[in-house]
């Protein structure tokens, strides 16, 4: 599993130009069973995805597609984890 976080490195009026593809971006991300979980940081200056279900190379690939990536609006640091324990509810996200 994978916690991708975005820090955007444009003024949030690029970003908001860019928001309504992002967000095609990432229901496509969805429905291909990548992302998991997805949402803005607090406060705004970025964004958070858990991923999972490929390789580091290949979840490169696809945020590759993003259009904060394309227009040079965000950066992203990659932490793989391997999670062992979950609250209750959540044990379909363990290794």
């Amino acid at each position: 599993m994978y916690i991708v976080s975005l820090n955007y490195t444009a003024p949030l009026e690029k970003i908001d130009n860019l928001l309504e593809e992002h967000v095609q971006f990432l229901h496509a991300k969805y429905e291909a069973g990548i992302f998991i979980a997805s949402g803005r940081k607090v406060p705004r200056t970025g964004g958070v995805i858990m991923a999972r279900g490929c390789d580091l190379e290949t979840l490169r690939a696809h945020l590759a597609e993003d259009p904060f990536h394309r227009e040079q609006a965000a950066t992203y640091e990659i932490t793989e984890f391997s999670p062992t324990m979950t609250a209750a509810g959540f044990e379909a996200l363990k290794d």
